[in-house]
């Protein structure tokens, strides 16, 4: 892809950008969006997205997103985790469980990369490894996860 980021791809990025900013800033979730949003240049429809993201991401962390990534990190606990990571995996577990809508595959291919782009080549992995084993979870029975909210194929 040439240039900057666009859509949800951009949208993502922003809100992984206010995210660590609350995370290791302690910043307001609402001054930290704000924050981003008057350098993003986004569309007003992708900031409504970085909005719900970071919002959504922020209020899940503790009670949900926070324990399923914990069960997932094998030797790792959320506060050894580098700060990048931490908040790449939340945001992207957020969108897992509560935007069937976006395909699981875009979804983990957009934390890795970000993983990539703003931590090492190994954090990709890492990002990969407990996404993956995550989404591998989320469908048990599947070889390979259907997409959320798909209907199963009719019997002939």
């Amino acid at each position: 892809m040439n240039g900057k980021p666009t859509g949800r791809r951009a949208a993502r990025e922003w809100a992984l950008r206010a995210l660590y900013q609350i995370d290791l800033g302690g910043k307001p979730v609402e001054e930290a969006i704000e924050e981003v949003l008057s350098v993003a240049g986004l569309s007003p429809e992708d900031g409504d997205v970085v909005r719900e993201l970071v919002t959504g991401t922020a209020q899940a962390q503790a009670t949900e997103l926070d324990p399923i990534i914990q069960q997932y990190a094998r030797g790792w606990t959320i506060d050894r985790m580098a700060v990048i990571d931490r908040n790449i995996l939340r945001l992207a577990l957020y969108e897992l469980r509560h935007h069937p809508e976006q395909p699981f595959k875009v979804v983990i291919n957009d934390a890795i990369e970000l993983a990539k782009k703003y931590s090492t080549a190994e954090s990709g992995r890492f990002v990969n490894g407990i996404l993956g084993a995550i989404v591998r979870q989320m469908y048990p029975d599947e070889a390979t996860p259907p997409p959320r909210g798909a209907r199963p194929a009719r019997p002939k």
